[in-house]
């Protein structure tokens, strides 16, 4: 189903929304970021990635001074339209931390297995 902009719910997030990233021929997930109403329209209007910083409380395009950048493939929203998923092409790593995913570290899960 198609919506608009208009249809999703920034205020259960007070005004913020979890972006979850993944790489669109993968699905590797590459990593969560935050978007605001302003954020998004700026990523639907350019056709790459904008995202709300929580910590320098501004928006900020995905690779602007890494090059890095999120080329949008297709977006989706979940059924409560308060989360949002970018299908995405990646240029370089996606992490800060000079790699391709954030998620690269691994909690071991020592459950026993169901049977």
């Amino acid at each position: 189903m198609k919506i608009s902009i208009e249809d999703l719910d920034f205020e259960k997030g007070k005004g913020l929304m979890p972006a979850i990233v993944q790489e669109f021929n993968t699905r590797e997930v590459l990593m969560v970021a935050y978007v605001n109403e302003e954020s998004l329209r700026r990523t639907l209007e350019t056709g790459y990635t904008h995202y709300w910083s929580r910590s320098r409380k501004r928006l900020w395009k995905k690779g602007e001074s890494s090059g890095n950048v999120q080329r949008i493939e297709r977006i989706m929203v979940d059924c409560d339209s308060d989360a949002i998923l970018f299908l995405v092409h990646q240029t370089g790593n996606a992490c800060h931390k000079g790699v391709r995913s954030c998620f690269h570290n691994e909690i071991p899960c020592t459950a026993t297995k169901p049977l």
